[in-house]
């Protein structure tokens, strides 16, 4: 009897001990209870990027992120003694004071990777006035990086790290963008990281928003934020169809109102940019007003079509070819001009040098004239 029960006692243990291993290392081996509501899985494959979902865009994503970076940069401050300091009682009692010391103001923005030998696109307004300027890598590698060269009126620079066989965007195909295209938004939002954000094209060729002098832009409601700026914003391939530039907010926040530089624009200025230092656009020296119903009743004119010359520079062009105030330019160069905006963009495209065809309606007549195009003088950009 005694044997019996030894036999049953250590039966009992190697069982308990295999339960013990089952349950802790193959508890699939088990007997598992059935399911209270049957559900339906999905099928297995998607975790490695293969079989990817209906309406993913990670495609799309992992194409451009590699080539979209973090810009940080620094402004040194002096900061300013008070006047007492400078009073020869106050520094009796008190005794000198040191000089002013200076002060870091930090900013941070994106742009994007253009070429491997580490040109890097971004807006003139994240890097100006900048003392320094960092770029982060989509690898966590940072780079100290130099402005080759910017466009203010455009809101464009061009930046170089010194790095190579480095991850590059392709730009998209020139007027390939339709409004209610899917568009990605990349760019680094108030310094939390990489970030991707979706949405359409709401519109083209937006102007007339006192963003920039030049203004082309495409408007998007993909999420754009603080520290987007000079980020890339992407077709459904991965394409750069823009650089992130502005957003319409009263509080700061994104409010489904995004404005984008064409990538077409972008890439024009950038080559002129490297290769010249500076972008050359026409210039005729006159000063425009746009065409009010008002105006156009007072000055009797037909329509409120075209700019309206309200001032024309001395020894300019436009003065040596005879343009006055009070006409009314209609076209340059055969393409009409609706309104001053229209008409500052047609003469920025001419070349300087070159001679153009005007035409303008001077009180109750038409008048051609030939303007011999020049340069447009350079933004003066002064540092603090």
């Amino acid at each position: 009897m005694h044997r019996l029960w030894l036999i049953f006692a250590q039966t009992v243990t190697v069982a308990v001990a295999v339960l013990f291993v089952l349950t802790t290392l193959k508890p699939e081996w088990l007997h598992q209870s059935p399911t209270v509501v049957a559900l339906r899985e999905s099928a297995s494959g998607n975790a490695d990027g293969k079989g990817m979902p209906s309406g993913s865009y990670r495609d799309a994503a992992r194409a451009a992120l590699p080539s979209v970076v973090h810009i940080y940069t620094t402004q040194k401050i002096k900061q300013q003694n008070h006047p007492l300091f400078d009073d020869p009682i106050f520094r009796h009692f008190f005794g000198e004071r040191p000089e002013g010391q200076e002060q870091k103001n930090s900013g941070l923005g994106s742009g994007v990777i253009v070429s491997p030998n580490g040109y890097i696109l971004t807006n003139y307004h994240v890097v100006e006035a900048a003392d320094d300027i960092q770029v982060s890598l989509n690898d966590s590698k940072t780079y100290k990086a130099r402005v080759i060269g910017s466009d203010p009126e455009s809101d464009l620079a061009v930046l170089q790290i010194k790095a190579d066989k480095l991850p590059t965007v392709t730009f998209a195909q020139p007027d390939g963008l339709r409004i209610g295209d899917v568009v990605l938004a990349i760019g680094n939002p108030f310094g939390v990281g990489q970030t991707v954000t979706m949405g359409i094209v709401s519109a083209l060729g937006r102007s007339h928003l006192g963003i920039n002098t030049f203004e082309n832009f495409i408007q998007t409601d993909a999420a754009i934020n603080p520290g987007n700026s000079g980020g890339a914003l992407v077709d459904v391939n991965g394409n750069l169809v823009g650089i992130n530039t502005a957003i319409y907010s009263r509080t700061g926040g994104n409010h489904g109102i995004g404005f984008a530089i064409p990538a077409a624009s972008a890439r024009n200025i950038m080559e002129q940019i490297i290769q010249n230092g500076a972008v050359t656009r026409g210039w005729i020296g006159v000063e425009a007003q746009e065409i009010t119903p008002e105006l156009a009743e007072s000055f009797g004119l037909p329509d409120t079509e075209g700019a309206l010359i309200a001032g024309v520079m001395r020894g300019s062009p436009a003065d040596a070819a005879g343009v006055r105030p009070g006409d009314v330019l209609l076209t340059v160069s055969g393409k009409p001009v609706k309104d001053p905006q229209i008409m500052l963009d047609l003469i920025a495209a001419l070349k300087p040098d070159e001679r153009a065809s005007f035409r303008l309606r001077r009180d109750k007549s038409i008048v051609e004239v030939q303007v011999k195009i020049g340069k447009r003088p350079a933004i003066r950009q002064e540092k603090e």
